[in-house]
């Protein structure tokens, strides 16, 4: 059983902060601010929010006003995802400012040590070429629409240019039918951007794209995993059968 305590959240909120680093492309900014980072990636994309505030002690008045204008100035709600185990002054000061609880996100994670590992023989990793391809299919999968905008298909596309980004192509009778992310950071494996379309779903193909992962976290001499799913949701069910715990929630605040 894992702790949560502030020094695991510091170590996974660090880890989602390089990674919202990671992910900004041409035409996209980010912030350092307040321990972690503020990404802007395109007024609508779910990739633009903050990330990681608050972990290393008090975040000023200052600090959110610069938060506030990185995104407003660039014509986007203000979104900022908080940990629990940030200062406790965060919250009372996003409360008086008036923000809303958007959602809330499970925050899971596992010990690599040990386990056994799960064979995943209809997964595979991406290969040269197939950018847009598993941009297409992740994207289809986690939007839930036929076809996609240029912007969703930029969600995809800065992932797997992402420096140190493992992307991972899932196969239902041969055909593509979902995919999945990884980045190592600091001996942590993170574990995101999980997608299979509808028709695909409830096969197993999750669970092996969450195996695949955990064999190659394992090679690169990690000893712990975590990703971050909606609370109560299949994807959840599938991490904490594969052995993994939540460990905290996440608020998605905005204003």
């Amino acid at each position: 059983m894992l702790f949560a305590d502030a020094a695991l959240a510091r170590r996974i909120e660090g880890a989602e902060a390089a990674i919202a680093r990671g992910c900004a492309r041409k035409g996209a900014a980010a912030l350092d601010v307040a321990g972690g980072c503020a990404i802007f990636m395109g007024a609508e994309s779910p990739l633009t929010q903050a990330v990681g505030i608050g972990l290393n002690g008090p975040v000023s008045e200052a600090e959110i006003g610069w938060i506030e204008s990185f995104f407003r100035s660039r014509g986007a709600k203000v979104k900022l995802d908080l940990c629990p185990l940030a200062d406790p002054g965060l919250l009372e000061a996003l409360a008086s400012r008036g923000y809303s609880v958007l959602e809330f996100n499970n925050v899971l994670a596992r010990r690599l040590t040990g386990a056994e590992a799960e064979s995943a023989p209809r997964v595979r990793r991406l290969r040269d070429g197939e950018g847009e391809l598993w941009s297409d299919v992740v994207g289809r999968g986690f939007f839930e629409t036929a076809t996609l905008s240029p912007e969703e298909m930029d969600v995809g596309r800065a992932i797997v240019a992402m420096p140190g980004a493992m992307c991972y192509l899932g196969l239902d009778e041969g055909q593509p039918a979902g995919g999945a992310a990884m980045a190592v950071w600091n001996g942590l494996a993170m574990l995101f951007g999980d997608s299979a379309l509808a028709a695909s779903r409830r096969r197993g193909l999750h669970r092996e794209l969450i195996a695949a992962r955990l064999a190659e976290a394992r090679s690169q001499g990690c000893d712990l995993a975590a990703a971050s799913t909606l609370p109560g949701s299949a994807s959840q069910r599938n991490y904490e059968r594969m052995g993994f715990e939540v460990v905290y929630t996440r608020a998605a605040l905005t204003h």
